[in-house]
């Protein structure tokens, strides 16, 4: 096993899709802990943070001979677990609001509707943002917001200093607060960021 602590995630993976226990562990021991703290952050209960932790290590090592990571393993587990968490907490709106009303039940098709409409509306007003950022700040906050890349790695695919990818992140993140105000900016960081 200690072999493997020396492994890059790229390289547990390829191995993990030849089915071997001992990476998939690896993988397991070094993103559990910081998946757990998120999801019980979001959640508020130990054992539902638990649970969404492993379904989505159950679903990876399912999956593992189908999957194609376009980014670091790291951004795919952290954008599945806030995936499932965001599935966990509408369904606890709809047993909240809606127990025991067929009516309800019947409207939550629009609720849902609305909602999506609204995080449609504000994506575009993000994107919007975003696209018109100055050329290098709008690279470096969309490697880091799409492609999920940490400040290092943005630094080494550039040939600049961390510094400056903070500084980037930092100015794109404070224009964006400006332009979307609190609310939105709130929800923005939750459900569209990764920091």
């Amino acid at each position: 096993m200690d072999a493997y602590n020396d492994l890059n995630d790229f390289d547990l993976m390829s191995l993990i899709k030849k089915d071997d226990h001992d990476a998939y562990r690896e993988i397991y021991y070094r993103y559990t802990a910081v998946l757990y703290t998120h999801a019980y952050t979001r959640l508020q209960n130990r054992e539902e943070a638990k649970d969404v932790v492993q379904d989505v290590f159950s679903y990876l090592w399912s999956k593992r001979s189908t999957l194609d990571f376009q980014t670091n393993i790291s951004g795919y587990l952290y954008t599945s677990l806030r995936n499932k968490i965001l599935n966990i907490i509408a369904h606890k709106k709809i047993e909240i609001n809606y127990s025991g009303s067929l009516q309800a039940f019947l409207d939550q098709n629009e609720a849902d509707t609305d909602h999506l409409t609204r995080t449609n509306q504000l994506r575009a007003i993000i994107e919007h943002e975003v696209v018109n950022m100055p050329s290098k700040m709008r690279e470096i906050f969309e490697m880091s917001r799409k492609k999920h890349l940490s400040h290092r790695e943005i630094a080494q695919e550039l040939g600049i200093s961390e510094k400056t990818v903070k500084k980037q992140i930092n100015n794109a993140l404070k224009i964006l607060r400006m332009k979307l105000g609190i609310a939105n900016y709130l929800f923005f960081l939750f459900f569209f960021y990764k920091s």
